[in-house]
């Protein structure tokens, strides 16, 4: 079974033991989102309503409501663009994904987009849920030990930076593009050589190509096209693959 502990980030009860723990359940699902709210509404330490899994509709609640927790569920996951904007819009809001699946690339995209915890809401009892909650709304998150080393595995790989022409064509090498993205990091020539293993000699000549196939000559070239045309995004078909920046250089096809 795969088991949850949470996992404690900051010593900062909110709220207190005695204060109940302001829930919404935002479901795409009436029924589920219903059932759900009906069974948490049961626990005295928590305070639950519902809304509509949309922006708009969390926002016109959050307003004029104090909420602590927010619970995530529908159809429409992995989209995480509605943790995303909670995250940055509601910062003190400890959202929890509710999934049936925590694959790796679910995982660090969800934590990366700002969630607090990932609970497995068909493989875990409902008590469970309850304790999640708590801990969540006390600062904490709720990540279990797979989960963990996905994240840390996700910490520790190399980023890479891809570099597409105006027709969507790749113009590096994987190799290539993880040199950009070191160098785009802001790692000297020995630091990108220390990240991959290689040597100096063999990181400048892998620049000097990478110049030629952009048509740049210089390493602040290369950093300004990543900075000025940089767009965040995992690579394609690549489950598992560290997030790559894609950069696309206008005019070359």
């Amino acid at each position: 079974m795969n088991t949850q502990s949470p996992v404690l980030l900051s010593k900062a009860l909110r709220p207190s033991a005695t204060e109940a723990i302001q829930v919404v359940v935002a479901d795409s699902s009436p029924i589920q989102s219903q059932l759900l709210t009906r069974a948490l509404k049961a626990r005295r330490e928590l305070r639950v309503s519902a809304v509509a899994l949309e922006a708009a509709a969390l926002h016109d609640f959050m307003q004029s409501n104090h909420v602590d927790v927010v619970l995530i569920s529908g159809s429409n996951l992995p989209d995480l663009s509605l943790l995303r904007w909670l995250h940055i819009s509601y910062p003190k809001v400890a959202p929890v994904l509710l999934v049936e699946r925590d694959d790796r690339e679910m995982v660090v995209a969800s934590f990366r987009a700002g969630a607090k915890g990932l609970f497995l809401f068909n493989h875990t009892p409902f008590r469970t849920l309850c304790k999640c909650i708590t801990c969540v709304a006390r600062g904490q998150i709720w990540i279990n030990s797979q989960q963990m080393h996905s994240v840390v595995n996700a910490l520790s790989e190399v980023p890479t930076l891809r570099i597409v022409s105006a027709v969507g064509r790749n113009l590096l090498t994987p190799r290539e593009e993880q040199v950009v993205a070191l160098v785009v990091d802001g790692l000297s020539n020995r630091g990108v050589a220390g990240e991959l293993g290689l040597s100096e000699h063999t990181i400048k000549k892998y620049l000097l190509r990478i110049f030629d196939k952009l048509g740049i000559s210089t390493r602040v070239e290369l950093v300004l096209y990543a900075l000025s045309h940089g767009e965040n995004r995992p690579a394609n078909g690549c489950r598992g693959a560290p997030e790559r920046r894609q950069t696309r250089l206008p005019g070359i096809q």
